[in-house]
């Protein structure tokens, strides 16, 4: 059964960075896209950062030029490096595995049928 483990989760201060993994246990790993998606309390989930098959990269405007996503085929795993944090980046991110091997337009949700259980990001002083 496939499945998707995030970790890397925690309290971060405002400016502090944190680096989220997510493993997959998936032997087609590395024909399929990969999605960070994050839920804040009170709003819609939202996708944020997409990582091709083959490595390319997207970012949703909120994050770009301060989370960096990457992947290691051989070792099954996607991280999020999340720099320069904002208090309004708390929430649950989750990782997805898309039905794809591309990232697609918009971060949609229905392309993703696998996901996470999430993990907790808090940045707080």
């Amino acid at each position: 059964q496939l499945q998707l483990v995030e970790s890397g989760g925690g309290l971060a201060q405002p400016g502090g960075s944190l680096r989220l993994s997510c493993e997959v246990s998936d032997v087609s790993f590395d024909e399929y896209a990969v999605g960070w998606f994050r839920q804040v309390t009170g709003k819609a989930r939202e996708g944020i950062s997409c990582i091709t098959n083959a490595g390319s990269t997207s970012y949703a405007d909120a994050v770009k030029g301060r989370f960096t996503i990457s992947r290691d085929n051989a070792k099954r795993t996607v991280w999020l490096q999340m720099n320069s944090l904002k208090a309004e980046d708390t929430g649950v991110y989750y990782c997805a595995r898309s039905s794809y091997p591309r990232c697609g337009y918009g971060f949609r949700s229905y392309d993703y049928p696998y996901w996470g259980q999430g993990t907790q990001v808090t940045v707080s002083s």
